[in-house]
């Protein structure tokens, strides 16, 4: 299937080839038809299954046809949980509308910054991207409304009540009218979806894109066996050794993350991190090293890495498992993105080997496991 088939415009889909965008996704083949009907919709699908471009590209699509509107009243507005997701979202908009018929102005706006210059920025924005609880700050000051939305997003709403945003969403679900379009987005099906569901009053299509049908095929997947006092001598090994140009590495908390980084840093090797206990600007800086400017390595924790957008991620490398399969998922899904070819790479001690069993039990993969006893380390 072609993206012109889809319905879009000729507009857009310039948009999409300049992008690099060779065939849609499955869960872009299914929704976007759905969302151009004006149908309400939930999605189940994984993080990198495409889903960002799939509300993206019929939203354009619409309002580069509507009449435009110089006034603080958005007409759509996308929830999400984190910050990052919230600047990557805005990121995708602004790179689909460079073609369209108009211009359409976009803002992402959320936490951990000022919230004058957000408040400023508000007058004729159309789309607007937001964590709930700056939205609501910025409802209180009176910088917009959203009661005459027309279409509402939201992205990865099984993260909001993992993260406790429930009776936040219910404070904006009171304030936004009952006509409206509904896109939901998220990992899994479960009560508290059904439950929100119910609240926005809507009566969705549910489109679900199973396991097996987000792409991880062409992700080769490697597991070393070390022991702990090696861990970290390993990775530097493997760094170093395979040269390693650019890897996403994974760690449970952000003391972890921080520790890691100096002593790679003292290895000669240029690593930055992000986490929540960074300040917003300090995350936007180490990703730009990241991504820009020669940082070799970027650790992050699950809840940050799963919101950053990094374009052709070579590998990714797990130092410390994640709690659960879905989270391995999501982890190794940052890399093979877009038929691109990407390695992941677990480095496990006796501690994990049982976790891990259980991973690949649930993804349905076997992952060789590689002794390292005869690798010399000396001097990692």
């Amino acid at each position: 299937m072609s993206f012109e088939s889809l319905g879009l415009s000729s507009n857009v889909i310039h948009s999409v080839k300049k992008l690099g965008y060779l065939k849609p996704f499955p869960i872009q083949e299914q929704a976007i038809p759905v969302i151009l009907e004006g149908k309400d919709l939930v999605g189940i699908a994984q993080t990198g299954s495409g889903k960002t471009a799939c509300f993206v590209m019929p939203i354009l699509e619409k309002l580069q046809n509507a009449e435009v509107k110089k006034d603080r009243n958005v007409q759509v507005l996308i929830l999400v949980p984190t910050r990052e997701l919230a600047i990557q979202i805005d990121e995708v908009f602004r790179a689909f509308t460079e073609n369209l018929k108009r211009e359409i102005r976009t803002m992402a706006v959320y936490g951990g910054v000022s919230i004058n210059p957000q408040m400023k920025g508000m007058f004729g924005v159309e789309v607007l991207i937001a964590t709930p609880g700056r939205l609501l700050d910025l409802i209180d000051h009176n910088a917009l409304s959203i009661s005459g939305i027309q279409h509402l997003v939201i992205d990865e709403a099984d993260k909001m009540f993992q993260l406790g945003f429930g009776d936040e969403m219910n404070k904006l679900f009171g304030m936004m009218p009952v006509m409206k379009q509904t896109t939901l987005f998220s990992a899994t099906l479960d009560d508290k979806i059904s439950e929100m569901k119910k609240r926005v009053s809507m009566n969705p299509v549910l489109i679900e894109i199973k396991k097996d049908e987000v792409e991880i095929d062409h992700i080769e997947q490697l597991a070393y066996h070390v022991s702990p006092e090696n861990k970290g001598p390993f990775l530097r090994y493997l760094i170093k050794e395979k040269k390693v140009e650019k890897a996403l590495i994974f760690v449970s908390s952000t003391k972890s993350a921080d520790n890691l980084v100096e002593k790679l840093k003292k290895n000669k090797i240029k690593a930055v991190a992000i986490h929540s206990q960074k300040s917003q600007g300090a995350r936007r800086n180490n990703l730009e090293e990241f991504k820009v400017n020669g940082a070799q390595i970027l650790v992050a924790t699950d809840l940050i890495g799963r919101g950053i957008h990094i374009e052709s991620l070579p590998c990714v490398i797990n130092y410390e498992l994640p709690r659960s399969p879905l989270d391995y998922i999501h982890r190794i899904g940052r890399t093979g993105r877009a038929g691109e070819k990407g390695i992941a790479i677990n480095i496990l001690t006796d501690d994990e080997l049982q976790h891990f069993r259980v991973i690949q039990k649930k993804m349905g993969k076997k992952v060789t496991l590689q002794r390292t006893e005869g690798i010399d380390l000396h001097g990692y």
